[in-house]
């Protein structure tokens, strides 16, 4: 997970942050051969009034890898004030800090509905300022050294977010890719690695657009199908259709022969998932197919490979791909993203 030559060096951030390891650091060359991103106004933890983290916090001596995208699932004000931003922040460290016993704000950076971004986790500006190193946050468990960790202003289900939130993202995303070198393809949201809703269905369908104007920003222009990429698609109990036939198939594979293959994200279905996701202890037991249960299904040891060719079938009524054409993850990701979006 941390890659060859990684090392950690743990820096206790506080009044000064990074004094005399990080600051001074020569500035990498620029990652991108087009335009220049400029730098977006961030206020930083110490203007918004955050508190002194209770602990050290971890600072890599290597660049992040992409970048993650959440909602706050919290209510969508129309107060665009600066004040009303600080607010926002100074409430997410203390949940964090008080109620989950982290040492400081999990994600790296804020945004308010209006607009505004703040530095979230102690010494993440000025380190994304250098280039070549990352502050490890909270944010998503397996990916907070791989990953920057955005946070969004509000809940993003049904509607999406205002024109103000949405350009500084875009503007922070750029910045952030240009400084670290990462892909704007790189660009993700928390459903890709996690069983959640996060960042809502709403903002997680406008995350090829979010690739494709980061992208153009930085003179680096996608395709269409670039943009998109395959993911794995997040199944509910109102689900239906081929994956969840699929999903249904995997699952019996796994032995949970409880589920019928019906195609339908039915009580079973739900009881089979958790049972799964407690047995396989995933960080949610919550019923939801995502990005942590899918790569557990696909590879799962001993699974029975007349099911698994089974699920291979729903997901390719012409029968143009075969089981044993499907070796690893990424294969069954683009095979199950392309099967969502068949019409």
């Amino acid at each position: 997970m941390w890659g060859p030559g990684a090392s950690r060096r743990n820096v206790l951030l506080g009044g000064l942050v990074l004094t005399g390891t990080i600051g001074g650091l020569i500035r990498p060359s620029e990652a991108w051969a087009g335009p220049a991103a400029t730098a977006p106004p961030v206020i930083g933890c110490d203007a918004w009034g955050a508190r002194a983290p209770s602990g050290v916090i971890p600072v890599w001596d290597r660049r992040p890898l992409r970048i993650i995208v959440h909602h706050t699932a919290t209510a969508n004000v129309e107060d665009y004030s600066r004040g009303a931003a600080e607010f926002v922040a100074r409430t997410i460290q203390d949940f964090h800090m008080d109620r989950r016993g982290w040492i400081d704000t999990g994600q790296n950076f804020t945004i308010s509905r209006g607009g505004h971004i703040l530095e979230g986790r102690h010494g993440s500006l000025e380190v994304l300022r250098a280039g070549d190193r990352h502050v490890e946050g909270a944010h998503c468990t397996g990916q907070n050294v791989e990953a920057v960790g955005i946070e969004n202003e509000g809940t993003y289900t049904a509607l999406t977010p205002p024109d103000r939130l949405w350009s500084r993202l875009r503007a922070m995303c750029a910045y952030i890719c240009q400084q670290y070198g990462i892909p704007p393809t790189e660009i993700g949201g928390h459903r890709d690695f996690k069983d959640t809703l996060c960042p809502g269905d709403a903002f997680y369908a406008m995350l090829p657009r979010l690739r494709s104007e980061v992208a153009d920003a930085l003179g680096q222009p996608l395709s269409g199908r670039t943009a998109r990429r395959a993911s794995w698609p997040l199944l509910r109990p109102e689900s239906s259709g081929p994956v969840v036939q699929a999903a249904q198939h995997l699952l019996r594979a796994a032995g949970l022969t409880d589920v019928q293959p019906n195609g339908r994200f039915d009580a079973r279905t739900v009881a089979a998932v958790r049972q799964y996701q407690q047995a396989h202890r995933t960080e949610e037991v919550n019923g939801l197919i995502g990005g942590e249960t899918w790569p557990l299904l696909v590879t799962a040891k001993g699974a029975d490979q007349q099911e698994v060719t089974l699920a291979v079938r729903a997901l390719t009524p012409d029968g143009a791909v075969r089981a044993s054409a499907l070796p690893g993850t990424e294969e069954w990701k683009r095979l199950l993203s392309a099967a969502e979006r068949r019409p």
